[in-house]
């Protein structure tokens, strides 16, 4: 028997854009997914089509027991998560030897086949190594840890991260000259937002002008600014949606003092918060039983 955990995960800067080749900022997140595998002649597998596909595509049978501390679909990463940590439990009850770029490539070729190629490499990427991750293009830099104190509100409204994203091109196939200036001003949020990483209130402006902007991509949900309001209200250096919108999560950079006010403000609005920090670990090894 063999049990790994790996963690959720925030967009903190350039959803949508990154789809564009702009960059973006992803970072791990504490709330973490736990995965037992035991090898079993009679398996008995949650019902994940993410999980099947991981027993499927390394040709071994077992029995499967999942722990989760993220909510599903909500935009934290729960399947990218599910997958790595069943890929590394797999990989340990069954000796496969799985370095940790193996099990980030694997995951992700499972997450897209489950997903009809749709999947970003980001999610996996970041659940497997832990930390805060730039993106550019096909290229992924670690940058350094900060001590970032975040609340996360869900609106508990579902959404569809394809529709989103393909809300946004149907919008730059009609209005490219409005829709490309938005995707780059993203990109230039992201990149001032890099440079601002251990300064909290220029970090939390960028945060602001970045929601600006997806609000102005047509991505937005009236509960999502309604959260992004209220924790502003309550002492947020800044807000913004965190990954595809419509729906979903956002999350708000707080200071330390205040992230339980926050928290609370966002909870009393019927919606539910998380609060938490960098997770600079990834996938790990959990003790059994």
């Amino acid at each position: 028997m063999a049990t790994w955990s790996a963690p959720g995960k925030v967009f903190l800067f350039g959803e949508h854009a990154v789809v564009y080749g702009k960059p973006g900022v992803a970072m791990a997140i504490r709330p973490r997914v736990s995965v037992t595998v035991r090898k079993s002649r009679n398996p008995s597998h949650a019902r994940s089509p993410y999980i099947e596909e991981c027993f499927r595509s390394t040709g071994v049978q077992g029995s499967v027991y999942i722990r989760s501390q993220l909510p599903s679909s909500s935009g934290l990463g729960s399947s990218a998560a599910v997958t790595a940590a069943t890929l590394a439990a797999i990989s340990d009850e069954f000796g496969l030897g799985f370095s940790r770029d193996e099990i980030a490539r694997r995951a992700h070729e499972i997450e897209r086949k489950v997903q009809k190629g749709r999947a970003s490499p980001t999610d996996t990427y970041v659940t497997t190594f832990g930390g805060i991750v730039l993106i550019t293009g096909d290229s992924k830099r670690r940058l350094p840890p900060q001590n970032l104190n975040l609340v996360i509100g869900n609106t508990l409204v579902s959404h569809s991260t394809a529709k989103m994203v393909e809300h946004v091109a149907r919008g730059r196939e009609r209005t490219p000259e409005i829709v490309d200036p938005i995707l780059e001003a993203i990109g230039a949020v992201t990149m001032r937002a890099v440079k601002s990483l251990n300064k909290p209130q220029p970090l939390g402006r960028c945060m602001d002008i970045n929601h600006a902007l997806l609000d102005a991509l047509g991505v937005g949900h009236p509960e999502l600014s309604k959260l992004v309001l209220t924790a502003r209200a309550a002492g947020a250096f800044g807000a913004k949606i965190t990954g595809a919108g419509g729906g979903g999560c956002m999350v708000a950079l707080c200071p330390k003092n205040a992230k339980s006010r926050v928290a609370g403000a966002i909870d009393a609005t019927g919606a539910r918060s998380i609060i938490t920090t960098l997770d600079t670990e990834g996938i790990r090894r959990e003790k059994n039983g």
